[in-house]
């Protein structure tokens, strides 16, 4: 099987590394996988490189702007797809800049799956019209998340419409050597969405805290550094930078803590939970169900002293029984995240290849493959 994978925006983060690791295990079932990004950083193309795909990119920039292609229709965008996806048995595009364009572009015969991420923020302007219409070429759409698979719903998809299943990796991570006991740990991004300025606010609260490793990169590193002075915690912060196996900072951590101010699915939490080490996240959207059924612990968002009374008590020893939190990690391994795709990309190249096969938009809700298991 030949899937062209297309990515809105494709640098370090989450959805990135669980599309690339998803096509890193479908390659182990002879899927052959091509990946192309709308937008993409140089450490973005390195990424791919290290699971084994050759990502080719529209535009190329150091650093991509709110306006992105994860966000934005693009004619141009579509354009440029159209010869890339002919030789494709199926494609997978996500993020609604990069499955609009290929509605646009993708060949008649050739199933589209979809994959939206994140809250739709839409930080250029709200597309969501743009996406309805896209979205009679979809024929499957996989939300990540309550407040994104609401938003899905409304755009007439029907039966073609399911809960996604992201991939993670280093659940049976070894801690680096040397890291100290105990510490605290924060992976992702450095934007305002993960907030962890937060974090760094609630370590300015305690009254002794741990070595506390911020392993990620962003736009807000500079303002981070800034905050971690103005709050004389030089001696407690380390900045490690991005890492490719940031579960190993994880493994062994007294806590881990993900302050999101928005988050769909937090793949560091999942990662943290499978490795047995309570985390603390706020009571944001899809963290909710991640941390719900006291698998994790909920505070309030932007909320440094929540924060702060969290973390002095799991320092203290209060702590979540970690059997329940890694039992739902489990269901996250890149296997079988890669056996729940790769059926579904069977029934839509069944479904292609049926006779009298009518369009997208047409499809009887019955012709959808069963509703995946509700992973809460």
């Amino acid at each position: 099987m030949r899937v062209v994978r297309v990515l809105g925006v494709l640098e370090p983060g989450g959805a990135q590394l669980s599309a690339l690791q998803l096509s890193a295990a479908l390659r182990r079932h002879g899927v052959e996988t091509t990946v192309l990004a709308g937008d993409a950083t140089p450490s973005g193309l390195a990424l791919a490189a290290r699971y084994g795909l050759t990502a080719e990119a529209f535009r190329l920039s150091e650093q991509v702007t709110p306006r992105s292609l994860q966000w934005t229709p693009e004619p141009v965008f579509a354009d440029w797809l159209g010869p890339r996806l002919a030789p494709a048995d199926l494609v997978h595009a996500h993020m609604v800049g990069a499955w609009w364009a290929a509605a646009r572009a993708v060949p008649p015969q050739v199933p589209l799956a979809a994959s939206e991420h994140n809250q739709m923020s839409w930080p250029g302007g709200d597309h969501t019209a743009q996406a309805r219409a896209a979205a009679r070429r979809v024929d499957m759409l996989f939300c990540h998340g309550p407040a994104v698979c609401a938003w899905a719903a409304g755009l007439g998809l029907g039966g073609r419409l399911r809960e996604g299943r992201s991939a993670v990796q280093g659940l049976s991570a070894r801690p680096w050597p040397g890291l100290p006991t105990p510490r605290l740990t924060f992976t992702g991004r450095f934007r305002a969405d993960k907030a962890p300025d937060v974090l760094v606010e609630a370590l300015a609260l305690l009254d002794a805290p741990p070595p506390a490793y911020l392993v990620g990169d962003g736009p807000l590193r500079q303002a981070l550094v800034q905050l971690i002075r103005a709050r004389r915690l030089e001696t407690v912060v380390r900045l490690p930078g991005w890492s490719y196996k940031p579960s190993r900072y994880v493994s062994g951590a007294s806590v881990h803590v993900v302050p999101s101010r928005e988050e769909s699915w937090s793949q560091s939490a999942v990662v943290a939970l499978g490795l047995g080490v309570p985390v603390i996240g706020t009571a944001v959207d899809g963290l909710v169900r991640t941390l719900g059924g006291g698998r994790g612990i909920l505070v309030p968002p932007d909320d440094p002293h929540a924060l702060a009374a969290a973390l002095s008590r799991v320092l203290g020893g209060e702590r979540p029984d970690p059997g329940p939190g890694r039992a739902y990690a489990r269901q996250f391994t890149p296997s079988a995240a890669a056996a729940m795709y790769l059926s579904v990309y069977r029934h839509l190249l069944a479904s292609r290849a049926t006779p009298g096969h009518q369009q997208t938009a047409g499809t009887p809700a019955a012709s959808s493959p069963p509703t995946a298991d509700t992973l809460a």
